[in-house]
Formats: C-alpha cells, structure tokens, sequence
C-alpha cells in the first residue's frame, strides 16, 4: 500500500477582513480540496491573521510551523500555501524559509500558482517571484512616497491631524483662532526676550495657559518638546517640509528600521496662511542655532561659578549669574581673578529694566549655602528620613496609560496601513478603473501616514516626559546618597563637581537686597528634593517666614 504524504497548511492575511477574495477561510477550503484530492494527510494547520509578509518576525504561527518541522514533530513532507505571498513577500525569507524546510525533508507547494519546490524548476520560479513581489512592493512604496513629495511641492496639506495651531476644512489648513495665540506668543518669548525653550515651557505652566485637548494633542500642560517642534515647524511661517523623518534599515539587519530624522529635507510654500511672520521664523533658527554655544576658557580654568543662574535677583527675581573682575598690573601681570554674582539687567516681560546693582562675591555666597546644606543633613532625623526615601517608587500610571493607548492607536493605523498596501498590490491593471482606484488608495496612504507621524510625536511627547519623570527619580536618589556623605565629600570636589550637585539638589537661592544688621543675607531656599526640618518633610526653607525664624539661629547661627 503506497504511504500517504503528510503535510502541512498555512494561510495568513493582512487584515482579519476579508481582501480580494484571500480570506482566511478561503484560503484553508481551496488547500484542504488540493489536499484531499493528492491523498496527503494535513498533519497541523498555522494562521497569522492580520499580519503582514514582508518579514518572519511578527508571524508567530510561521515560525512555530518552522520549528515543528526542524524537531520532526510530525515528519511532514509538504507545507501547502495558496498563493507564494501567502508564504512571504521578502525575497531573502522566502529562500532562507525554504531551505530551512527542505534542509529537514519538507518542500513548499503554491496551490494557486501551480508551483512545486520539489520539482526542478519550482525553486528557480520560487526565486524569480518572491523578487517580484517583493520589488512590486518597494514600488508602491516608492510611489505613495513621491505621490506625498508632489503634494508638498504643490504646497498642498499631506493628510493626518493638522498641527496645533491650526484646524483641517476640506482638507486644507485653516488657522485655528482659539490655538494660534500659544503659538504666537511662543515666537514672541522666543526671538524678543532671553527665554529658552525649558523656560517657556515653565513659563506657559506656571501663567495658567493650557493647550487645547485633542487627538494629537491629549496633555493640557506644555513640555520642552512642545515648544521645541513648534520652533522647528516651518508650517507656522506658511511653509510645507516634507521629508523631516525617513524610515531607513537598521544596519546590520534584514527588515528592521527606525525613524531617523534628516539634516536636509524639502520645504515648499503652502497655500495655508501663515501665524508668524518668515522674519520671526528666521530669527527663531539663528537663536536655535546659536543657543548652547559656548566660548573656550582661557583664565581660571578650574573655576565654575557653582551657583550661577540659581541665585534669584531680589528685586527683578531673574537669575544671577557668575561674572569675574580681571584686572592687569603695570608689569601686563593679573592681580586675582575677582568672582561675583550679579543680575544682568534682564528684561521684564512687560519690558522693564532691572535697577539692582550689587555684586556678592561668590565664595561667601557659596560657602554660606553649603553650610546651610551641612548643617542639615547632621540631623540624625534627617538621615533616618533619607534612607527612607531613597528607593520609593513613582506614580506614573496616568502617563503610561496614556502611553499604551497611544501606541495602540498607532497599532491600529499601521495595521490600516497594512491592510491598504495588501489592497494596492493585489489591484489589477487590468481593472478600467486602476488609475482611480490607485490614486484613492495613495491619498489614504498619504493619511495614514500623517496620523503616524502626528501620534509618534505624541508618544515622543510622552516618552520623553516618562523618561525624565523617571531620571529625576533616579536623580533624586543620588542625591540623597550623596547627602549622607556631604561633610566626608564637597570640600574635596572641584568647582566643576559642585556646581553639578548643587544643580541636582538646589532649585532656586533668594537674597536680601543687602546684607542684614545681624549679617544675614540668604532670605529663602528651594530644594528640587524634599529635605527633612524640624521633624517635617519640606522643600523650602525661608528666613521671612516667623515660623522659620529658629532656623536663622539654629543653621546661620
């Protein structure tokens, strides 16, 4: 009697629904019949719904067909497809895949493309078209991309949600009057005061201005990422970029890629009106360009002003900021370097200027807030409060369900997406109607692809204040394991060190406008970490206050 061949199925689709007559059920019919009628035995069945075959990984029900075949799990000689893009449309798999099967007795069968690996010329046709498909779809990838490029040339909106600021009618951008004046007063701040991004972000915070809640935009308050993709958005002065963030391969792989932003990239005129003027767009790029840049040290190489910019003016409340007196004898030697604080005259908000003239010599500031500091942490309570702290866990749950439902969102326009590309590669040109099918399906895609882009912002958006909610945490703990040892440790750190810790732990130092009778002149203090005083957990420590008034005798005294 002759022995039943034994094989395998296995089906997939893009999309749980049903496309162009390769649904899943389909799919298994048509492959039980061909089975039935060459008398093999279907020794398992494999499904990956909703999955796409340009790679293996993300087809788990693939692989663990593979695997079983590779154990001798149930020693089949066939795995029947139905078409050769169910099996995979990457060139490079589809051949690696085969010879795994075939290295441990199994050949592939195409039922619906009349191909048969174990036959001679089966795995040249096998090659010859799993290259096809696979440059079949870098075409219409290469097609909806330039389709998006054309668009932006034209000045034209590519799809997806409209940036803040502005709303879609008809698919055009209109400005959005209820969000424009965020984005003209971040400009403002921007090119016409010294702020920088951080600090207009704290500002809008902490003035009571809220961003308006909606699908791309799902947090009320402004992050430094915020401001900075408004800055960066030539969309605001009446421009189109196109082309900011490609998707390129992860070298050293075969199918994985990131986002990666582009140094250069197109930028058009649009036909949407502008919010700020080209001039305010310009200046906003030279202060970007030149913001962090710094002049080389040539004097006094180990100082650094260790309190710099922490230390509040107490008459305009801005930062006070580390200046140095150098002064030449006769002979062309340097006397001392002299270091002090003083305000810089900032500009007001509403314009003003800032009187405040004295200078503090910063080595008695500094050392009078590192007593302060030590004096502290010697409470035995403080330590013991401390050690309690240091290892707490975060709240962060309202971020991170922001976060999973965010991704989930991009999970489900990517399988959108997925589900379009399948439809566009199994349109046939013989159709009447393939032109506007075509062009109907590439502005979906041009869609799809915006609100990708909009939500991965968001997750940045979030990701990044996840991430900085959490290194302040980590932070946090640092410091307050560097606390234990402050008296054994800052007297043997450079300026550089210091000026590092006392960053990490001091948020903000108030002074007297002068010094006081009793030589008093640190009036308030801001810890960025809760500290332990008087039994309580707190973080500040202010000298105007009555119920403070102890601690003037107990830490200055």
């Amino acid at each position: 009697m002759k022995k039943k061949l034994k094989c395998y199925i296995y089906t997939r689709v893009s999309t749980s629904m049903q496309v162009e007559g390769y649904s899943l059920d389909a799919q298994k019919d048509k492959l039980k019949k061909y089975a039935d009628y060459q008398e093999m035995v279907i020794a398992g069945e494999y499904s990956d719904e909703g999955k796409s075959g340009k790679s293996v990984e993300g087809r788990p029900e693939f692989q663990q067909m593979l695997c079983d075949i590779e154990s001798g799990k149930d020693k089949v000689d066939f795995v029947l497809v139905f078409k050769l893009s169910r099996f995979g449309r990457n060139a490079a798999d589809v051949l690696s895949s085969l010879q795994r099967m075939q290295d441990f007795g199994a050949n592939l069968i195409c039922v619906e493309d009349g191909i048969d690996s174990s036959k001679d010329a089966g795995k040249l046709m096998i090659s010859v078209l799993s290259a096809v498909a696979e440059i079949e779809r870098e075409n219409i990838l290469v097609q909806t991309m330039e389709g998006r490029r054309q668009k932006a040339r034209e000045g034209k909106w590519n799809g997806g949600f409209a940036p803040y600021g502005y709303k879609l009618v008809d698919g055009e951008l209109q400005i959005a009057e209820d969000e424009a004046p965020i984005i003209r007063l971040i400009y403002d701040k921007f090119v016409n005061t010294t702020m920088g991004i951080g600090a207009i972000a704290v500002f809008l915070n902490q003035n009571g201005y809220r961003k308006k809640i909606r699908q791309n935009n799902t947090m009320e308050t402004f992050s430094s990422s915020f401001i900075k993709g408004v800055l960066d958005n030539p969309i605001y002065c009446g421009k189109l970029a196109f082309g900011r963030r490609k998707n390129e391969k992860i070298a050293g792989t075969r199918n994985e890629y990131h986002v990666v932003k582009q140094d250069s990239y197109l930028i058009s005129d649009g036909i949407h009106d502008e919010i700020i003027s080209e001039e305010n767009w310009n200046l906003a790029q030279k202060k970007r360009q030149e913001t962090g840049v710094g002049n080389e040290k040539v004097h006094s190489l180990e100082h650094e002003h260790i309190l710099s910019g922490i230390i509040k003016c107490p008459i305009c409340g801005s930062g006070m900021y580390g200046n140095v007196n150098r002064k030449k004898r006769k002979d062309g030697t340097l006397y001392k370097d002299y270091f002090y604080y003083a305000c810089k005259h900032r500009t007001f908000i509403d314009g003003h200027h800032c009187t405040y003239k004295k200078q503090w010599n910063e080595d008695k500031v500094n050392d009078a807030v590192a007593e302060i500091i030590g004096k502290l942490v010697n409470n035995p309570k403080f330590e013991n409060e401390i050690r309690t702290k240091i290892g707490n866990s975060l709240d962060t749950k309202d971020l991170e369900k922001e976060h999973t439902n965010l991704k989930e969102q991009l999970k489900q326009l990517q399988g959108a997406k997925n589900k379009l590309a399948t439809q566009m590669d199994h349109l046939s040109v013989a159709d009447k109607h393939y032109d506007k099918k075509y062009r109907d399906m590439q502005e979906r895609m041009d869609g799809l692809y915006d609100e990708m882009d909009a939500l991965e912002l968001s997750i940045e958006e979030i990701e990044s204040r996840l991430f900085n909610i959490k290194q302040q945490k980590i932070s946090g703990d640092n410091v307050y394991q560097f606390l234990l040892y402050f008296d054994k440790l800052y007297d043997k750190m450079t300026d550089g060190e210091k000026k590092e810790f006392v960053k990490s732990f001091v948020e903000e130092v108030h002074l007297y406008d002068k010094e006081q009778e009793d030589g008093r002149f640190l009036k308030h203090i801001k810890f960025k970490f809760p500290v332990f005083f008087n039994g309580a957990e707190t973080q500040e420590l202010d000298w105007d206050n009555e119920s403070t008034v102890e601690t003037v005798v107990l830490i200055q005294g």
